[in-house]
């Protein structure tokens, strides 16, 4: 995959879900969760920073809805930003990822007639056992693969991720993930260790979590390395949450076999209201600390960063079209 490696903004754009997953922080049943949602004018003015400052790509990221005014608004936002991020530098204005949950193939087909061409879809286990343990009854994992596999059809570069460390998961279950992105034209992965958050219906695996903490630091980033070698032409994340468990996590991710890293630019005031788990880090960086702070972090890997780049996975490009 080269030398480089690819800046992702994420801008977390809203907190509001539908959905009411075991493990996640922002879920609906969360009381102790203060709501937001940016305005599109405030999503879009973080978009143009994101672009003057040579980050080639954004993902919005929001819990899950399915209510037309939120979609009809994020088709407005895609669309405008776009439109008004083209420059001489990005001819085709930022990369645009999306990781709003799953929806409908009307929805899917709206968004990428809009411009977003990537969208993250995580399934967090590739056990459908596992993944009934994490989730309500009303949230089926056919259905997750389902819109997987939709995602794919529709000529979106498709991400998902899984979390490693899980109550109950084996190795096993590991090597069955990485059949899994195979087997599903999987062209984008992240993954990172399971930390619990105290306000969840698993908050009482969290002294597990860290008797085990350096043994999932180190199981995370073989998963890395075997991915990599699995599929050597996608792109990897370093995931945020590897630096939630060690200072230089993502370092290691990237050491390991990652290509992506995503810097926080989600406005400070709202930070502290997207945590999907305890202990993640950046919560208190002024606006653009993260891009130093990760630029410094790349070059210490012997790595440099792709500015102004898309940096699309070579297995998407060699099986579609480019957009």
């Amino acid at each position: 995959m080269g030398a480089k490696v690819y800046y992702r903004g994420l801008l977390e754009f809203s907190n509001r879900c539908r959905s009411d997953c075991y493990y996640c922080g922002i879920r609906k049943s969360n009381s102790k969760v203060e709501r937001y949602t940016l305005s599109e004018e405030e999503i879009v003015a973080v978009a143009l920073r994101c672009a003057e400052e040579g980050y080639g790509s954004l993902m919005l990221q929001s819990g899950e809805r399915r209510d037309e005014a939120f979609i009809a608004s994020l088709e407005r936002v895609v669309r405008r930003i776009k439109a008004e991020t083209r420059s001489a530098a990005l001819p085709n204005g930022l990369g645009l990822s999306l990781c709003v949950g799953e929806q409908s193939r009307e929805v899917y087909e709206r968004l990428r007639a809009a411009g977003a061409h990537r969208y993250l879809l995580r399934i967090e286990t590739s056990s459908p056992e596992i993944f009934a343990r994490l989730h309500p009854r009303g949230q089926s994992f056919a259905e997750r693969v389902a819109c997987i596999d939709t995602l794919s059809d529709l000529g979106y570069l498709v991400g998902t991720g899984v979390m490693i460390g899980l109550p109950g998961q084996t190795v096993d279950d590991l090597a069955d993930d990485i059949l899994f992105f195979r087997d599903h034209r999987i062209d984008m992965v992240g993954m990172g260790p399971y930390i619990p958050h105290a306000d969840t219906p698993m908050a009482g695996c969290a002294a597990e979590y860290a008797k085990r903490k350096r043994e999932q630091l180190h199981l995370t980033l073989k998963m890395i390395a075997a991915v990599r070698l699995a599929l050597p032409d996608v792109n990897i994340a370093a995931t945020t949450a590897l630096q939630a468990i060690h200072p230089f996590g993502r370092e290691w991710g990237i050491r390991f076999g990652a290509n992506i890293v995503m810097p926080l630019v989600t406005p400070a005031s709202v930070r502290k209201s997207y945590r999907l788990y305890d202990g993640k880090p950046c919560l208190d960086d002024a606006p653009g600390a993260c891009l130093g702070c990760l630029s410094d972090r790349v070059v210490m890997t012997g790595r440099k960063v792709g500015v102004n780049e898309w940096g699309d996975a070579p297995h998407w490009m060699h099986s579609r079209e480019a957009p």
